[in-house]
């Protein structure tokens, strides 16, 4: 009895060491570049900040920033902020090959320019796109402003705002305007407080809620935190939910946010005065508060992140450091190694830091579209992408 005792431990004991052998030993699925691509390229104008959808149908739809190029005007260099910057995008029919060549208007505002054209497409496939604007006034102006964000050139800011469509992006309702965070101190140019704002990938919980990290200077903060909004309502109304990441020395900004298979809420965000690292944030109970915010030790300005087929996660961020360029990471299903995974290198060839913002989307069973702004050797900004295949 007690030598088949034995010779039947040591069977499964045998088996388990096989089983842990083969997964050992199975390569683990990964992604690999395929090709660049040009999405939208126009020498008159400065194009950046996109992001894509795919609809249902398979159509891709990428949305960016446009604003003259005003070196052709005799100024020296490029500006983040215009007056003349609309939010338009391009469509594509086949699987990124080709591109409209005449962009459609998604919004011009009244006041001032836009910035960063976010998408995300619900369930339902109605599209939300945030988005915020600047307005210029004469420096005689805007020594009298109080509060306002007011930079150099006399732009000031405006604050965040909401577009959706129902039609795959052909009409857009709004401007839907979000409420300020909590404590936030900062006014618009019309003496209000700015509504909450943000660059970054709101998502949808399984839940059906509408979750949105947002950033805001508050009362007794000398930086800037991030916020979370929650709307059950697909965006139309927004409510304060709860502080992501404040600190008395890091700035925590541009934020995309997603929602991993368990359920959990993480946040990738970019900071400043913490060389330029990620910062990630967990919220394991649907938004109410979010755990102590981590340093995980890599560069990226800023970020994305999509599902796989196989439940990992691709995240997706700029380089704006030499080599100048685009990265990328495969993460667990939990997203808990974003500091271990491996970096893989998308793009490397870019002029200077003036570049980046990737997002990405899935385009077949085997292929992801990542979009982003580039340049080269400081030239024209445009837009550009990298096809990614998903390989065994």
């Amino acid at each position: 009895m007690h030598r088949r005792l034995v010779l039947a431990v040591a069977f499964v004991v045998t088996l388990n060491s096989l089983w842990a052998g083969a997964a050992g030993n199975k390569p683990a699925p990964t992604v690999r570049k395929v090709r660049d691509l040009i999405i939208y390229q126009d020498d008159k104008f400065y194009s950046s900040f996109p992001s894509v959808v795919r609809r249902p149908d398979g159509e891709l739809v990428v949305a960016f920033r446009r604003a003259p190029n005003r070196r052709l005007f005799g100024e020296a260099g490029y500006s983040h902020t215009d007056l003349n910057s609309q939010l338009v995008l391009v469509r594509s029919r086949d699987a990124g090959k080709t591109w409209s060549n005449q962009p459609e208007l998604i919004y011009a505002h009244p006041f001032g320019g836009s910035q960063d054209p976010c998408m995300v497409q619900l369930r339902n496939g109605d599209i939300v796109c945030t988005s915020y604007g600047w307005t210029q006034v004469r420096p005689e102006v805007a020594t009298t402003l109080t509060n306002a964000s007011v930079l150099k050139n006399g732009f000031v800011f405006l604050g965040g705002y909401l577009l959706k469509s129902t039609d795959g992006g052909r009409l857009w309702r709004g401007p839907i305007y979000p409420p300020p965070v909590p404590g936030n101190e900062t006014l618009d140019v019309f003496g209000k407080p700015t509504p909450a704002f943000n660059r970054g990938a709101l998502c949808e919980g399984k839940d059906g809620q509408l979750y949105w990290v947002v950033a805001a200077r508050t009362t007794g903060h000398n930086q800037t935190g991030t916020h979370l909004l929650v709307s059950s309502d697909r965006g139309n109304s927004w409510t304060y939910s709860c502080p992501v990441a404040t600190n008395a020395q890091v700035t925590f900004n541009e934020t995309s946010l997603y929602e991993t298979p368990k359920g959990d809420l993480v946040a990738f965000m970019r900071t400043a005065n913490l060389s330029d690292h990620t910062a990630v944030a967990r919220s394991t109970n649907r938004g109410a508060s979010f755990s102590q915010w981590q340093d995980v030790g890599f560069q990226g300005h800023p970020h994305h992140v999509i599902r796989l087929p196989d439940q990992r996660a691709l995240l997706v961020y700029g380089y704006r450091h030499k080599p100048f360029g685009i990265r990328a990471r495969v993460l667990n299903a939990e997203c808990t190694d974003s500091g271990q995974a491996e970096e893989i290198i998308l793009r490397d060839d870019g002029g200077n830091g003036d570049l980046g913002y990737p997002w990405a989307t899935i385009i077949s069973k085997r292929q992801i579209l990542v979009a982003y702004y580039f340049n080269q050797a400081d030239g024209l900004r445009y837009i550009a992408g990298t096809i990614l295949e998903i390989s065994r």
